[in-house]
């Protein structure tokens, strides 16, 4: 069941848009409760359906097209590396190497203490700062270096 406060933001996002098209509002309604719950279950994606009046399906579709969405628990911290052409050219393999060394987890796992979840994403439309991450969809960092993913990840750990 979606809680008041997914529900309150939804019928927010819901105002945006036709009374007919409640559809629409499917992403933010997946984000809002990656928001609360740090990932989107499959009873999630279910109430949601329900909450906008479509096809489970369709909001599955959604959610596993779009990779800024979690489909399992991924930890506290989400980081989300780049690693399309232009990331590549920048040095992202090195990147991804110095994050797996550096928190003993490679794409689609989670740190032993939950702190950080490391994945593999698409472009995010930043190439002139290459290699770069998403951390939980929020923030991105660009122009990587290990001593700049040492500090990101020192004040994460603090949060």
């Amino acid at each position: 069941m979606l809680s008041e406060q997914i529900q309150a933001k939804i019928n927010r996002e819901l105002k945006k848009y036709p009374a007919d098209q409640k559809q629409s509002a499917v992403m933010a309604a997946l984000r809002f409760v990656q928001d609360e719950k740090g990932w989107v279950a499959t009873g999630d994606m279910a109430d949601v359906a329900a909450y906008l009046g479509m096809p489970q399906m369709a909001v599955y579709e959604v959610a596993s097209f779009y990779h800024m969405y979690n489909l399992k628990p991924m930890g506290r911290h989400t980081i989300t590396v780049c690693t399309n052409l232009p990331c590549q050219l920048g040095g992202v393999n090195e990147t991804v190497a110095y994050l797996e060394s550096k928190l003993g987890i490679g794409f689609g796992e989670v740190t032993a203490d939950g702190t950080f979840g490391l994945r593999e994403g698409e472009c995010m439309g930043a190439c002139v700062d290459a290699p770069l991450f998403t951390v939980s969809n929020k923030r991105i960092c660009g122009r990587l270096t290990p001593e700049k993913i040492d500090q990101i990840l020192s004040e994460l750990s603090q949060l």
